[in-house]
């Protein structure tokens, strides 16, 4: 089960006496510690709450709320938020001595008080501090997930609402926000602001959700291949506005060139659209998105494999001459985009 589901279970009546929400990824874990929060209904005008921000809190007041008795009710819920001291974080903001007097309470806590602690990041396992907590507590961890995790907890949110999409539709979606769980939480928000029923299509996501610099990148390849200069050289004049930077539009665009060199490759090796997810696979040593490959060959239709080298051979050439210094990188970029227009 997901952290989010198992928050989504939590109240504050049934809430244990030690509750732990960490996590790498930060956009997952910042929604379940909102989500933990509202499940509890915290609030900072209750006196049932005692809240700190342990970068800049007095380990003494902490201490002092963890053993003092509530006073407005049977029990007391104590937060300690931005605990960074209980991650691989570098971060350290309490000294020795007061990680050893928390430690010593967790071995003797206080029965009416309700401890959660939040800790941006991953916890450091190897430390005795948090091995004891993942010991006596409840440890939730919003860690990155796997791209069927994604799928699967998304279909459930789907299936709540009143929107449905088909497969490839999904499947587009899940691109769209990179098999990313906070992209993926936005951007179902934003769908459902457009379009708060009915059958979602295609066109629907391209208008409803905001373009990504990836998609941004993927228009100017295609003002490129159309021989669209002006239009493509107005785009790169809005990204640099927008604070881009010319090496990452090369990243980029390289990324997407490389998939499309590598998929017509093994076509014209006469594989399968299915055997070619597969050799992908294998070859980058992580599991390749079927409709990537789908979208690869779609989008590359007509581009010659001599043509597809040619540009990623230039693209990587524009590159090393900006990190080298060789010319000025906006100039430099601009001759790229043209020679792989005239290229074509």
């Amino acid at each position: 089960m997901l952290a989010i589901e198992e928050i989504q279970q939590l109240e504050r009546k049934n809430l244990g006496p030690l509750t732990i929400l960490s996590g790498e990824d930060t956009g997952q874990y910042q929604i379940a510690k909102e989500a933990l929060l509202q499940q509890i209904g915290f609030d900072t005008a209750d006196l049932g709450f005692a809240y700190f921000d342990m970068s800049e809190a007095d380990y003494a007041q902490v201490d002092l709320d963890l053993v003092s008795l509530p006073f407005f009710a049977d029990e007391k819920i104590v937060i300690l938020d931005y605990f960074a001291d209980l991650s691989t974080d570098k971060k350290r903001y309490l000294t020795d001595d007061e990680l050893k007097q928390f430690e010593d309470y967790l071995t003797q806590p206080n029965e009416t008080t309700r401890l959660i602690v939040l800790v941006p990041g991953k916890l450091d396992s190897k430390r005795r501090l948090v091995k004891l907590l993942k010991r006596d507590g409840l440890s939730l961890e919003a860690n990155q997930l796997k791209e069927a995790d994604i799928r699967h907890y998304f279909k459930k949110i789907l299936a709540e609402t009143d929107l449905k999409m088909a497969d490839e539709v999904y499947e587009q979606l899940l691109v769209k926000s990179s098999f990313d769980f906070s992209e993926m939480t936005k951007n179902i928000a934003f769908l459902k602001a457009y379009k708060a029923s009915g059958q979602v299509e295609a066109q629907d996501i391209d208008v409803a959700i905001p373009k990504t610099l990836q998609d941004n990148v993927f228009d100017l390849s295609k003002l490129v291949l159309a021989g669209k200069t002006d239009a493509a050289q107005q785009l790169v004049h809005d990204l640099r506005l927008q604070g881009e930077d010319e090496i990452k539009l090369i990243a980029i665009l390289l990324t997407q060139f490389r998939m499309f060199l590598q998929v017509n490759i093994l076509k014209a090796e006469g594989r399968s659209e299915s055997q070619i997810v597969g050799d992908l696979s294998d070859y980058l040593g992580r599991k390749v998105n079927p409709y990537q490959v789908k979208f690869a060959l779609r989008d590359s239709r007509g581009l010659t494999l001599s043509y597809l080298k040619k540009v990623v051979s230039l693209l990587i050439e524009c590159d090393y001459q900006i990190k080298t210094g060789r010319m000025d990188k906006d100039y430099l970029f601009d001759i790229a985009l043209l020679k792989m227009s005239s290229l074509r």
